[in-house]
């Protein structure tokens, strides 16, 4: 009896042993743009889960854009409802850092021996280091260009990209002659005022200066008057980001101007015409430089369990490392911040896929997508927006009045000098 019963106590120990092991880690997920994004995930996760069975990642509802990814964790972390990986663009990351809410991934870091030789860049780590240390890692980065309806272009007689705004100007009222309604959008309202950074760095100026709005000057007055010109002179409508690209995609506008992030998205949906992407025009020439623009993955789970810390950071890593990173690029238009993914995974991939070639093109150009310094930065985003959208409604015609407007409003909510 004794035997019998020791042997059905190490057969019980046995049955639990084997549930626990074969008992799942769960984790909470949480990223934007499920438009560009979901198709993504759809490819990486078959892949994730055929490594890490024992790993189950739940994903929460998308975040509809940067600005409202950031809000939601602030919020989250407030409730005590965080997930525990989150994508932030790329410029929302510093305030979850000061905050205290995003991890440091140096422990993790630490304990990968190839870590360097699984293809970071250094370039793009930076993006993601605060206090010389990792607080994410970048997930996809891109650029802005320009994407051409070329059977429209075609009614114009035009073969070529306009290189300067003033040549688009030019092309968008040969479009209008030749019976094109609409000829322009231009991405004025993407997400974190990118395109006012765009041509700022276009002249070589950054937006944030020494803790200060640095549109104050020549610069910042050429790029309100950039923007009063493209919109005034190609009669630009007044689009919602979401109807522009939904408009582009169905043949009614010849030109768009915004991020390689929707290269895949428009091919996917795109009519019956010749689809082209372009450098991104500048001043007066090429431009001299870019903003970086894409988002990281960030760990900030509020779990002390290390088995779900531990499945949080094989997640974060699986997703932004070369096979990960190489299914962005097949299924967005963004650049994988890898490069394993660039150089080997995706050898010969942008030759067969040259409009996903021209923001590659352009990363000598890359500068940073600067964040609002202080608890303000979102609202600081709104001011700017709004003072653009005047412009785009036509409430403002002065650049100058307007400016001096901006800058006033936008440094009142910036942290005082030495704060």
């Amino acid at each position: 009896m004794k035997r019998t019963l020791a042997t059905a106590a190490l057969v019980a120990v046995s049955l639990v042993a084997t549930a626990q092991a074969e008992e799942k880690v769960k984790i909470e997920f949480a990223y934007p743009y499920s438009h560009l994004f979901d198709v993504t995930y759809e490819k990486i996760m078959p892949k994730f889960n055929a490594q890490y069975p024992n790993i189950e990642v739940s994903i929460r509802a998308t975040y509809e854009n940067y600005e409202d990814g950031t809000n939601t964790i602030l919020r989250e972390a407030v409730s005590g409802n965080l997930p525990d990986v989150t994508m932030q663009g790329l410029n929302r990351q510093a305030i979850l850092v000061e905050k205290g809410i995003a991890r440091s991934l140096e422990p993790y870091i630490n304990k990968e021996a190839d870590f360097a030789k699984d293809g970071y860049h250094d370039a793009m780590l930076t993006l993601s280091t605060f206090n010389n240390e990792v607080h994410g890692l970048p997930f996809s980065v891109s650029l802005p260009v320009g994407y051409y309806n070329m059977d429209l272009m075609a009614k114009a007689g035009i073969t070529e990209f306009p290189s300067t705004w003033s040549e688009v100007v030019e092309t968008c009222k040969a479009l209008k002659a030749n019976g094109v309604e609409n000829p322009i959008f231009w991405g004025w309202n993407i997400t974190g005022n990118w395109f006012l950074q765009a041509l700022m760095w276009s002249q070589d100026e950054a937006t944030i200066e020494g803790g200060k709005f640095n549109v104050a000057g020549d610069a910042g007055l050429t790029a309100l008057e950039t923007m009063k010109t493209l919109f005034r002179e190609c009669e630009m409508k007044n689009l919602e980001w979401k109807e522009a690209l939904s408009s582009f995609s169905a043949g009614q506008v010849a030109m768009m101007f915004w991020s390689t992030s929707a290269v895949g998205a428009v091919e996917r949906s795109q009519g019956d015409f010749t689809l082209k992407t372009g450098p991104f025009p500048g001043i007066a020439g090429t431009p001299k430089g870019l903003p970086a623009g894409g988002n990281a993955a960030m760990l900030v789970s509020q779990s002390d369990d290390p088995a779900v810390l531990e499945a949080s950071w094989a997640w974060l890593k699986f997703i932004t490392s070369g096979e990960g990173a190489a299914d962005v690029a097949r299924t967005t238009g963004y650049m994988p911040p890898n490069k394993a993914a660039n150089e080997i995974i995706l050898a010969n991939f942008y030759k067969e896929n040259p409009n996903k070639q021209t923001a590659v093109d352009q990363l000598p150009l890359l500068r940073d997508w600067q964040a609002y310094p202080g608890d303000n930065g979102l609202a600081v985003t709104q001011v700017i927006y709004d003072g653009i959208e005047s412009i785009v409604v036509g409430e403002s015609d002065d650049m100058k009045a307007l400016q001096e407007e901006l800058v006033e409003e936008v440094q009142s909510l910036l942290p005082a000098e030495g704060s």
